[in-house]
């Protein structure tokens, strides 16, 4: 479907066509028509699917039709980490360009003009503000944000959000809106949570399910086998193997972060850290940096396993497999984007066969594994089950099978 059947304002249409936006993609083609109906909506889609998009295009869509209160905060729209906010502010700055439109983003982690700049903006009453629960609810308490005449309240990543612990404080934040206004939700995952939020905060809303948990298919998998001593040995001749141009290393903690990243520098590598000691400056410079090519490869936490919008990533490596599944979609999903191809490479150590075996079966398929090189010696054997300590003390349940680990392949 394209934009033109289902938007109906001449200068959004005119901003699309300029920005080469001319086919829905599947969120979009299903939740626009939806959103310009007025109905509330529930909408479950993973990242990279263009969500951004199918929020802000009828919102923007319904705002320059006019009817809005001028000088009053008219949309919100809760973000859970300040890079999202960030790339969401983006895109409707794009999408807004050639429409009276204004927004700001609202975030913390600036300084003291950054943070006067968005006092300004809020008290003027911009039409619509991005925001991090956290910061929008410290500029409430000052007593200059009237959110009375809210006519749009939008989650995105919600799930991140609750698990992050925004709970309270989006409730807060919807008790000073109006009942009447129009929810949209956005999550990548429906747990129960989710699905209690969207019954005390949606009104008969319109469920929405695309793609849940499935990673792109252009997206080329690969888990290796190994000791935790042995995974800087491996990534290091992967990188001397095919030297990358963007490369994206996920890492379970920000010390391990800071140590591989250092190690990286010192084989004349472009690196940079990002994790949630820096400083917002620092991290919008690692961005920017990383999108110009003065670096190749971020070392991070899953504090970027959202919220950035590049679509020339070659390769993501988890250097630890992530505690969650979901998290694992997320991660690989910064590459394969746009339709173009992309690697995911996960080194599995002896505890990881859990996790491991949990991705696999929320995907519905195996993640093939690749040859560890015999130089640098045994790997762990995957038939085997090894447990943490939290598993080993654990009762088995009466009856239960203690296998369903699927036998070593090598490719």
């Amino acid at each position: 479907m394209r934009f033109e059947d289902i938007l109906t304002n001449d200068s959004v249409l005119d901003g699309l066509y300029d920005m080469h936006f001319d086919e829905c993609t599947p969120i979009q083609e299903a939740a626009i028509p939806v959103i310009m109906e007025g109905r509330d909506l529930l909408a479950c889609a993973q990242t990279g699917t263009g969500k951004t998009a199918a929020y802000l295009l009828p919102v923007i869509n319904e705002l320059v039709e006019g009817g809005y209160p001028e000088d009053q905060v008219n949309c919100v729209v809760m973000a859970p980490t300040r890079e999202l906010a960030q790339q969401i502010d983006r895109q409707l700055q794009g999408f807004a360009y050639f429409m009276p439109i204004s927004g700001c983003a609202v975030y913390g982690g600036t300084d003291g003009y950054g943070y006067e700049q968005q006092r300004k903006s809020l008290k003027a009453g911009a039409d619509v503000v991005i925001a991090t629960p956290g910061r929008l609810l410290a500029h409430l308490s000052m007593g200059y944000v009237d959110l009375s005449k809210v006519s749009f309240f939008i989650l995105d990543e919600a799930d991140r959000m609750l698990d992050m612990g925004f709970a309270d404080d989006i409730l807060q934040i919807i008790s000073r809106m109006p009942k009447e206004r129009q929810t949209l939700l956005f999550s990548a995952t429906m747990p129960p949570k989710i699905q209690d939020l969207a019954k005390k905060i949606l009104r008969d809303p319109v469920e929405i399910k695309l793609a849940v948990s499935k990673p792109a298919e252009k997206i080329d998998q690969k888990a290796y086998i190994c000791y935790e001593t042995q995974k800087l040995p491996i990534l290091k001749s992967l990188f001397k193997a095919e030297r990358p141009n963007r490369a994206i290393i996920f890492s379970s903690s920000k010390l391990k972060v800071k140590q591989l990243a250092h190690e990286l520098k010192g084989n004349c590598y472009k690196v940079a850290e990002m994790h949630s000691d820096l400083e917002q400056t620092k991290r919008d410079d690692v961005i920017l940096d990383f999108k110009a090519g003065k670096i190749n490869v971020i070392v991070a936490t899953d504090i970027l396993s959202r919220g950035i919008d590049i679509d020339d990533i070659e390769i993501v490596i988890n250097y630890d497999v992530p505690r969650d599944p979901e998290d694992y979609i997320h991660r690989i999903g910064r590459t394969a984007r746009a339709d173009r191809d992309g690697k995911a490479v996960t080194f599995v150590s002896e505890l990881d066969f859990g996790k491991l075996h949990r991705i696999e079966k929320m995907m519905e398929r195996e993640v093939p594994q690749a040859k560890v090189p015999e130089e640098f010696g045994a790997v762990p054997d995957i038939n085997k089950k090894v447990y943490n300590n939290k598993e080993k003390s654990s009762k088995r349940r009466p009856g239960g099978k203690s296998g369903g680990w699927r036998k070593k392949k090598n490719k």
